[in-house]
């Protein structure tokens, strides 16, 4: 593992990242919403794909911009807007159901 995952891997908040990457952030913003700016951030991470080639400074680069991105993300708009966790859109009525699970609670002839 190199030395900057190594790093990334200690840190736990919003803040930290922030901090580490230095980006400039409102605390207030911030605090309000650190967990949908880390979930955001993982998600845009995920998107990416495979990062193990990529070298320390392309991959702080590459967390340099995502972060930055998901942090704004919330600068314009809210929580509920973005969506990002499955709550919110279970909240707006949009659930998804395995045919497995209807399967088994829909009543058997007889």
């Amino acid at each position: 593992m190199s030395d900057l995952r190594k790093t990334l891997a200690r840190l736990s908040s919003a803040e930290d990242f922030l901090k580490f990457l230095n980006i400039d952030y409102d605390e207030t913003m911030v605090h309000i919403n650190r967990l949908h700016i880390l979930k955001r951030f993982h998600d845009y991470l995920k998107r990416e794909g495979n990062t193990d080639a990529m070298d320390d400074q392309a991959l702080q680069t590459l967390y340099v911009k995502l972060l930055s991105q998901s942090y704004q993300d919330f600068v314009v708009s809210d929580a509920v807007s973005e969506k990002v966790f499955k709550v919110f859109h279970q909240a707006m009525g949009v659930s998804h159901v395995s045919l497995e699970k209807v399967a088994v609670s829909a009543p058997k002839e007889r």
